[in-house]
């Protein structure tokens, strides 16, 4: 029996998969779970919609994320440190703070976690920060630390 498969099922395949099991699996396990549901023309109609419908919104969001880094690459962020005598720096600037101040001085948010520090940044200067904006897009942000 054929079954599209509506979530992932260990062993057997991922959400949107058409795959063949037998009779008494499917009914049994499959159809009460809700699972799969059995692959009649109108569910496999569905099927190609909804794959057609995911893969335009999949489009949009990649279009969107490569506007969004041509806008952030223009971006300098200024963020301020604390630093002591002879420009010595108190602790670290965070991602979290980078995108607080991109928040407030562009009006734009960026998630912090999507910003890529290899190390928190402990001096001053301007540096290049990487933004994950989508797996195939990767922004960069440039960060000038002052003194505070």
């Amino acid at each position: 029996m054929k079954v599209i498969l509506l979530q992932d099922v260990k062993a057997l395949g991922k959400k949107g998969e058409v795959v063949e099991v037998n009779e008494g699996y499917a009914r049994n396990m499959l159809f009460k779970k809700k699972l799969g549901v059995e692959a009649t023309n109108a569910a496999l109609n569905d099927l190609k919609l909804q794959n057609k419908h995911d893969e335009k919104v999949a489009q949009e969001n990649y279009e969107a994320a490569l506007a969004f880094e041509k806008e952030i690459s223009e971006w300098l962020v200024e963020t301020k440190i604390k630093t002591g005598e002879g420009g010595r720096t108190f602790g670290s600037v965070s991602s979290k703070e980078i995108a607080e101040a991109a928040k407030k001085q562009y009006g734009k948010v960026i998630d912090k976690k999507k910003l890529v520090l290899d190390d928190p940044i402990r001096s001053l200067g301007t540096y290049e920060v990487k933004v994950k904006l989508h797996p195939k897009v990767t922004a960069t942000l440039r960060v000038h630390v002052g003194e505070q």
